[in-house]
């Protein structure tokens, strides 16, 4: 059972090395739409495209990353001998640890 489990956590860390680009884009929509209307951000000057670019580009991006994330965490969950109420925060936490070592040295 612990090989499952390391070879989980090194699924979603590997996942998460393009999951960079994912989490990127989800971040700079956050910051130019919800939050900067809100007030807590101000908008990039310069966008001013509109939402067909993020439902042409961004929609699909994050959509096909989840799903793979989903299908290649999905036969290892039943490996596991986790919980899923576990396994699952915690998958989605180690995919996030490339994203966030790269903000972090940036």
């Amino acid at each position: 059972m612990r090989k499952w489990l390391l070879t989980a956590v090194g699924v979603n860390l590997l996942l998460g090395i393009p999951g960079v680009v994912p989490v990127w884009l989800l971040s700079y929509f956050a910051v130019n739409w919800p939050l900067a209307a809100v007030g807590w951000t101000q908008r990039e000057p310069t966008e001013n495209d509109g939402m067909l670019p993020w439902l042409l580009v961004g929609g699909p991006v994050v959509a096909l990353f989840a799903l793979l994330w989903w299908l290649a965490n999905r036969p290892l969950r039943h490996r596991t001998a986790l919980d899923p109420r576990l396994y699952w925060p915690i998958s989605a936490l180690m995919t996030l640890v490339p994203s966030i070592t790269l903000m972090i040295v940036l």
